[in-house]
């Protein structure tokens, strides 16, 4: 496989389109120009995959054989192992005491072996997936509103709308090549942006206005537009009595909830905002907001997690969908409600009825005729109708022992649930826990009986949909290493094995897509808009060509050469062909503040990490912007708790603890605090918030809330601080306070304790290595102590202890780990503690494409007159590639011109 291969990025739901050409040393990744989703453009993450599928090859990093039972077996035992334990649960308990829960890492055809698995043949309803964690209060909001789960807009309305609102989405570090569509249609265009958020994020830099309101107060902000809308006649009547249904009664619940834009800005938090720009304070923020709405007839509300993580998820995603039903804004070039996605293949996971409350093909599963019809195109004799457990309540039937065998794949549950203490004990009680994975070491692996090697991105071929409908062959360039094998396969073995051959008789991928087509379309009269149709028989030739396209895409219905929007006729996919505004009511975050909990914690991502960081964490410069998870708090908030910039602080809710170091900005208002959602146990000592989380989910979609989380914050005193480079893991468990991080050469090790320790000790000890030595420095009495391990002249591990954070170069001294010989020189500044580069010290990466910090900028500031983005995109490259990092660089700029002028 030496030829160039087009294929599909793994990260976020963007679905950007890659080409991978080899190169003499391996492989060079590139954005497609012909694909529609990005055009050639490209994220720091995308950037960075062939580093990441670099470290999937160490032995020590990948799952690479089948276990059981902690014990090395080839495939046929794996599989029948599997196979027979699962029939045997069945034989005890009964199918329903089997359950999967799946990912949106997987591709479709991954997802509907699964789903045809446990449904149609084993007969139970217990499948769900990790994207109940981000869309399925959108799934919920579709239905009801629209009448199917379907995203009516397309990218393109991204740079053809005059007005475009980001509601709990940050484009700019979650879906960074949206964000570069909309830079460049602001630029062209002068496009207006609004922003609503409680922090002030990456993504404000582009925007005319940021509404930051009080987290869990959207729906309020949309019954409060609404309201304003009809008050004010900017409702588009005439639409409505042709297309809509339940106009008034959503109006009349708006009008009840939020009557007045007062009361709009009171509840949501805007009222006691002050004037801090040329817009006003934050009522009148609220007020150019709604006439803006009203203005531009092409407006896109783009939404995300920020909106769906609650629990009201649903309702807030029928706010923001009665807006634009009344204005008539749907599905319309450059005005439509916009979901976008988390997970490469979230979309593709719903079409195959991956969710608990989802039967294959869009079809219901409390609907006795849907069911039926899929029983019939299975040839299933177990299929029944009715819902599965979605997440949460998954989990606590395990707990219960109701669930006797879980089967996780390509997720980490154990930290991405909430209260992950129950989650972590359901699996220890759990008879048979199942994991097919593509790494060895995640918090889920560490309770699984049978372990079963997954694929990894590089080696896997399939589809998968991203966030406009859109279908994209996602195809491998690589050999499977070790005796991994695809998902698909798995489960096909598997299936087999347990007597139902003939309804697995896939010889690959593109069966099973051409299966997956073929229910789209069967018994399909134009009410289900998910329908591939013209895809039920593909030649295996035709689907390793397979060009990108949107649904539907059926033989009465041909896919567009371009974007293809739905319903902008206004004929929606319900009984009477109408949408429905859904009446809802602002309702407070299920857990409230309190005198012990008094903080309200928000969650997110990082720009250059990933879901649990099992593939980002390895790469060097996706590590370096980020390398620990930081608290963020509000000046006025870290003075009052006593803490301080680059402290350690311990943050406390009902359900556990965890420390992370603190950054204090103004970018988070008093009384609320941020936290990253990406470390774990694997990354980290207690750096994972899952163990923050409550349980509380929306009674709609049983989606968890992660963005209102009461807490209370204090110091973690330290007693000493240190960094640790090691060319092997080390095991700090015995530590507070550790994080982990790769580095050019190592891994770089915060730490962190409150009691005294024998600090040589942390130093690993290499195997099979004769001389062995170590040079050291103590000063006992300002409690430095440096030390590094040598074997003969190469280093193998480096400690740097002080009462506060070491000052450190820290690639300086991780990139002597690839040098054969340390030189005198180099052993001295280790000792000494002096490095070579002082503008290196502690650099802060700025720039993941092309690995620029801090330091290099801050010297173009000072030396070569840098006083605008473009210059140091002239003089460094950075912020010229995903474009992700300028608004920090023009904080950078904003911070050292003053100083540099004085």
């Amino acid at each position: 496989m030496r030829d160039e291969v087009k294929t599909t990025c793994p990260y976020c739901g963007v679905g950007c389109g890659l080409i991978i050409s080899p190169t003499r040393d391996g492989f060079a990744v590139g954005g497609d120009p012909d694909h529609p989703a990005n055009l050639g453009r490209i994220c720091s993450k995308g950037a960075a995959l062939i580093d990441t599928i670099t470290a999937e090859t160490k032995r020590d990093f990948r799952l690479l054989e089948p276990e059981v039972d902690g014990q090395q077996v080839n495939w046929s035992t794996a599989i029948a192992e599997t196979a027979n334990r699962l029939r045997d649960t069945i034989a005890k308990h009964g199918p329903k005491s089997v359950a999967f829960y799946v990912s949106g890492q997987l591709l479709t055809e991954d997802y509907y072996v699964a789903n045809k698995l446990i449904k149609g043949f084993i007969g139970s309803p217990h499948i769900d997936t990790n994207s109940r964690l981000c869309m399925a209060s959108t799934v919920v909001g579709h239905k009801r509103a629209f009448g199917a789960d379907v995203v009516p807009g397309c990218y393109e309305d991204l740079e053809i709308a005059d007005l475009v609102i980001l509601t709990g989405s940050n484009l700019a570090w979650c879906h960074p090549v949206l964000n570069q569509r909309l830079r460049a249609a602001k630029e062209k265009r002068g496009t207006k942006i609004v922003v609503i958020d409680p922090r002030r994020t990456a993504s404000c830099d582009i925007a005319d206005l940021h509404l930051a309101i009080k987290p869990g107060s959207d729906v309020a902000l949309f019954n409060g537009l609404l309201a304003w809308l009809d008050q004010n006649g900017n409702t588009d009547l005439r639409y409505v009595a042709r297309h809509v249904s339940g106009y008034e009664h959503a109006v009349a619940e708006a009008r009840a909830d939020c009557p007045d834009i007062e009361i709009t800005a009171q509840k949501c938090g805007l009222d006691t905002q002050e004037s801090a720009d040329e817009l006003g304070s934050g009522l009148e923020k609220l007020e150019t907001f709604f006439s803006w709405f009203a203005a531009f007839d092409r407006t896109v509300t783009v939404f995300s997690q920020g909106v769906n993580q609650s629990s009201s998820g649903s309702d807030k995603v029928n706010s923001i969908l009665n807006c634009h039903l009344a204005t008539g804004r749907v599905g319309k070039p450059g005005s439509s409600p916009f979901s976008v996605t988390g997970q490469p293949n979230a979309m593709g996971g719903r079409e195959v009825g991956g969710l608990a409350n989802q039967l294959a093909a869009h079809m219901n599963p409390n609907d006795p005729i849907d069911v039926d019809r899929v029983r019939r195109f299975w040839k299933s004799d177990v299929l029944e109708p009715g819902e599965g457990y979605k997440a949460v309540d998954m989990f606590r039937a395990i707990e219960s022992g109701e669930i006797k065998a879980v089967w996780i794949m390509a997720t980490n549950p154990a930290v991405s649930l909430p209260d992950t203490g129950r989650v972590r004990l359901a699996l220890s009680r759990c008879p048979l826990v199942i994991a097919s994975d593509v790494v060895n070491d995640t918090d889920t692996l560490r309770y699984a009986h049978i372990k079963l090697p997954a694929s990894g991105w590089a080696e896997k071929s399939g589809t998968v949909t991203n966030s406009e409908r859109r279908i994209s062959r996602q195809r491998p360039f690589r050999e499977a290493q070790g005796n991994a094998k695809p998902d698909w396969w798995i489960m096909t073995e598997v299936a087999r094995s347990m007597g139902y051959a003939k309804a697995f008789k896939y010889k690959g991928p593109s069966d099973i897509f051409a299966e997956h087509a073929a229910l789209s379309e069967f018994e399909n009269d134009g009410m289900r808009a998910f329908d591939i149709g013209i895809w039920h028989k593909p030649k295996k030739s035709a689907y390793d060509a397979m060009e990108p396209f949107q649904w539907p895409a059926s033989r009465k219905h041909q896919p567009a050469s371009g974007s293809e929007r739905l319903y902008g006729n206004g004929i929606f996919t319900t009984s009477s062909g109408r949408a429905k505004m859904i009446g809802v009511e602002h309702i407070p975050p299920q857990s409230q503040l309190s005198k012990d909990f008094p903080l309200i914690a928000n969650s997110g991502r990082y720009r250059d990490q990933w879901h649990t960081m099992t593939r980002t964490g390895t790469a060097a410069r996706l590590s370096a912007h980020r390398p620990e998870p930081l608290l963020e708090v509000n000046p006025k908030d870290a003075g009052h708790y006593g803490l301080t910039d680059g402290s350690i602080a311990r943050i406390n809710s009902k359900h556990g603890t965890s420390l992370m170091r603190v950054l204090v900005t103004d970018a988070q208002l008093p009384g609320q605090v941020f936290v990253p959602m990406h470390w774990n146990d694997v990354f980290s000592g207690a750096g994972g918030i899952g163990r923050l989380m409550p349980p509380n989910v929306d009674p709609h979609s049983g989606q968890p809330e992660s963005k209102y989380v009461p807490v209370s914050i204090e110091p973690f005193v330290t007693r000493w601080q240190g960094l640790l480079f090691s060319n092997t893991p080390v095991d700090l468990s015995h530590l507070p306070y550790w994080v982990s991080a790769t580095g050019p050469g190592s891994m770089i090790y915060e730490i962190a304790g409150d009691e005294a320790c024998m600090f040589k000790s942390l130093l690993p000890i290499a195997a099979n290595a004769d001389d062995q030595h170590i040079i050291e420095y103590n000063d006992t009495k300002k409690g430095v102590h440096r030390y590094a391990r040598l074997n003969g002249g190469r280093i193998s591990g480096a400690l740097f202890i002080s009462p506060d954070r070491p000052a450190l170069g820290r690639d300086w001294v991780s990139n002597l780990f690839t040098t054969e010989t340390v030189a005198t020189a180099e052993r001295n500044a280790l000792l000494a503690g002096r490095m070579p580069d002082a503008g290196a010290i502690n650099d802060r990466l700025i720039c993941s494409c092309f690995s620029v910090g801090l330091a290099s900028i801050s010297k173009a500031i000072t030396e070569q007159n840098a006083v605008s983005a473009s210059d140091i995109g002239r003089l460094l490259q950075a912020g010229t590639g995903c474009g992700s990092c300028l608004p920090e660089i023009k904080e950078i700029l904003d911070d050292a011109l003053p100083r540099a002028a004085e």
